[in-house]
């Protein structure tokens, strides 16, 4: 009942090999460019106009045109900075900046547009066949204004710190009928 010692043995003597996976494995592409050849044919498509020439000058004179676009006049944010400091005008201070940042007036031979808002997502048009009165009032020594647009049904529109209030004034009632 003799054994031999190396079939008993529960361990093998060799060491076992262990081959450890990544978990991801990166692999890198080459880079290729994509094929700059069209292979479909091109055709031209000749069109002709079918309207008369008076369509178009009506269709030119129908166009909007920009006659101001900006934002609140810079001084008026750079006066309220310099007060700023003072706690009492830390209010007028904030709404000038917010006015300079967020705030938008369009007049152009159509409408008049006042954009507002973090994206300019809340606008405000009305036309010029609307507006029953104009008033300007002067800001700093006449370097910018307040515009208050009277509405015909009664709506009073405030656009605050304008640039060129008074040209824009002037040219809101050379529309008025």
């Amino acid at each position: 009942m003799a054994t031999t010692s190396s079939t008993c043995l529960p361990f093998s003597t060799t060491t076992p090999q262990y081959h450890y996976q990544p978990l991801y494995v990166i692999t890198r592409l080459p880079l290729t460019r994509p094929s700059t050849k069209i292979t479909r044919p091109i055709t031209k498509i000749h069109v002709s106009s079918s309207k008369p020439a008076t369509a178009t000058a009506t269709a030119k004179q129908n166009q909007e045109t920009i006659f101001f676009d900006g934002g609140a006049h810079y001084g008026d944010l750079l006066a309220n900075l310099v007060l700023g400091f003072t706690l009492v005008w830390l209010p007028l201070t904030l709404a000038a900046v917010f006015r300079a940042f967020y705030l938008r007036y369009r007049f152009t031979n159509v409408r008049v547009s006042v954009i507002s808002g973090l994206t300019g997502q809340d606008r405000s048009d009305f036309s010029y066949s609307v507006i029953k009165d104009v008033q300007v009032v002067p800001r700093f020594i006449g370097e910018w204004g307040d515009i208050i647009i009277t509405l015909k049904d009664g709506t009073k529109v405030d656009l605050r710190s304008v640039p060129k209030f008074r040209e824009i004034a002037k040219y809101c009632l050379s529309f008025e009928e």
